[in-house]
């Protein structure tokens, strides 16, 4: 028996297995790479995944909860575009119902609101959801500011 491995189903042979099956099989070769460019954040690791990778690359976080229906429309939006982008940003996910501190220390009114970190700093925000031509504008603007403050250093 020969077992091959192919990281992209479109080099799957036809006929190998069907389109439904190279989809699953290359959202599973691929999860890991979802997991370091989106991920959730709590009070314990915010610090490290928020802050300190925000130095490296830029971070959106993304405070919402289960219960709001403009966070239901923004969080597939910001995930789409997160794995668009390939990892130019991160995009960090507080549920503000288990993590209350972390919105109260940014002073979050409503959700959901989105907050962009940018070498440690808060560099900008949003809120509520937005189209998605507001967000790709959002975001450009985010890594283009990270490459600047990158080039001053």
């Amino acid at each position: 028996m020969v077992i091959a491995q192919f990281d992209d189903p479109a080099i799957i042979p036809p006929g190998l297995l069907s389109v439904q099956l190279k989809s699953t099989f290359y959202n599973i070769m691929h999860a890991h790479d979802t997991e370091k460019i989106s991920y959730d954040v709590e009070e314990a690791n915010f610090q490290e995944r928020v802050v300190a990778r925000s130095h490296e690359t830029p971070v959106l976080m993304d405070i919402g909860a289960d219960w709001c229906a403009p966070c239901r429309v923004l969080a597939p939006k910001l995930e789409k575009l997160v794995k668009e982008y390939g990892g130019k940003f991160l995009l960090a996910k507080v549920d503000a119902d288990e993590n209350m501190r972390i919105a109260g220390h940014h002073g979050v009114r409503g959700f959901p609101t989105v907050i962009a970190y940018s070498r440690g700093l808060e560099v900008d925000r949003f809120h509520s959801a937005q189209p998605d031509h507001f967000l790709r504008q959002f975001i450009d603007g985010l890594i283009e500011r990270h490459q600047a403050d990158a080039s001053i250093r």
